[in-house]
């Protein structure tokens, strides 16, 4: 690449949305579920790390998580300037869809005050602040209810959790998703299922000896290849060929291998809900991001270049932040300009509408 690219957008960041962001926005009666349902999540969530407190973030000098821009918007552009970046998709550091089951009959308050505190973040500037809304999937009929609020709203995508089983609710291969499917299709917002450790994960994590768990968040990234095989093979891309997925942090270079792994599997074994290769739904539908991976990048025409996203992942350990110019030019330092900036902005605009 002999330029800069003109324009940076960063398909994965972080927002730093606090308990105390959401009760405020409760009446009193809702809060008080709301704080027994933060307790009873924060008791299984030590179950499973088997007691271990979880300090990653107290391992690394994250500068980004002490700014003001990880959770006020005023303060975040700036910090945005300062990177060269114009625009950031914002996920929320808290896993609200974790909690909004727990609130009993409650829930659909309680996502609603969520969802309100990102709108609320983002309208600073909604050409540049664009937050994935997290969508609670309690219901289906108030999932699709909410989707068309969000989209008057000016929307630009949603988060489902990645593992429903693990919340007590059906695999979105269920008939019972394909309505709030087809309002996805129908307002043209897409899905993103971010990065995070699978239930069965953190078994690997109580038994990690390494001192920042190093073994256990290594396997975060590839453990998306079952969110990746759940919509290529069970037909419901098939029956919804617009609808989009963003498959968010897991990178680049182990997709490859694993897409020609599922192609294979079609010549051997009977999938009666796909006509087609895995890998056409993937090229026709499923988007990925990444931070820094030269080699990946080198592989973009094995997955096609209009897959392919860039982010910052600010404020985390692996963040480009504050000098993602310095690593864009690395990472595509041989890249066809074209091709640079549709990876680094072009194809997140056509996406999200920006």
């Amino acid at each position: 690449m002999s330029v800069q690219p003109r324009r940076l957008i960063s398909v994965d960041s972080h927002v730093l949305v606090r308990p105390d962001d959401v009760r405020k926005r409760l009446p009193s009666s809702v809060a008080a579920a709301y704080d027994e349902a933060l307790k009873e999540q924060a008791a299984a969530a030590s179950e499973l790390r088997g007691g271990v407190q979880m300090t990653l973030g107290d391992d690394f000098d994250l500068e980004g998580a002490r700014s003001p821009g990880y959770y006020e918007p005023n303060a975040r552009l700036k910090e945005m300037d300062r990177d060269g970046v114009d625009v950031e998709v914002l996920y929320s550091e808290l896993s609200s869809f974790r909690h909004f089951h727990l609130v009993k009959d409650d829930w659909r308050t309680l996502a609603r005050a969520f969802n309100d505190h990102l709108a609320e973040f983002a309208a600073v500037n909604p050409n540049r602040l664009v937050v994935s809304y997290q969508l609670p999937i309690v219901e289906i009929d108030h999932a699709v209810q909410e989707v068309h609020r969000l989209a008057e709203a000016g929307a630009k995508s949603v988060q489902l959790p990645n593992y429903p089983a693990e919340l007590g609710f059906p695999d979105y291969h269920d008939r019972q998703y394909d309505p709030l499917w087809s309002a996805l299709e129908e307002t043209g917002i897409p899905i993103s299922q971010h990065l995070g450790p699978r239930e069965t994960l953190w078994e690997v994590f109580r038994r990690d000896p390494t001192p920042q768990k190093g073994i256990f968040t290594s396997q975060a990234p590839m453990a998306l290849a079952e969110n990746l095989a759940w919509w290529l093979l069970t037909g419901v891309l098939e029956r919804h060929p617009r609808l989009k997925i963003v498959l968010v942090e897991p990178g680049l270079g182990w997709v490859r291998y694993y897409l020609d792994t599922l192609d294979g599997m079609v010549g051997m074994y009977r999938f009666p809900d796909i006509t087609e290769k895995p890998s056409f739904y993937f090229s026709r539908q499923i988007f990925l991001t990444f931070m820094d991976e030269v080699r990946g990048v080198q592989q973009r025409h094995d997955l096609g270049v209009d897959k392919i996203m860039w982010s910052t992942d600010f404020p985390h350990p692996a963040t480009t932040w504050p000098n993602s110019r310095e690593f864009v030019a690395k990472n595509f330092a041989d890249i066809p300009e074209d091709e640079t900036e549709l990876m680094v902005c072009g194809n997140a605009a056509a996406l999200y509408g920006l």
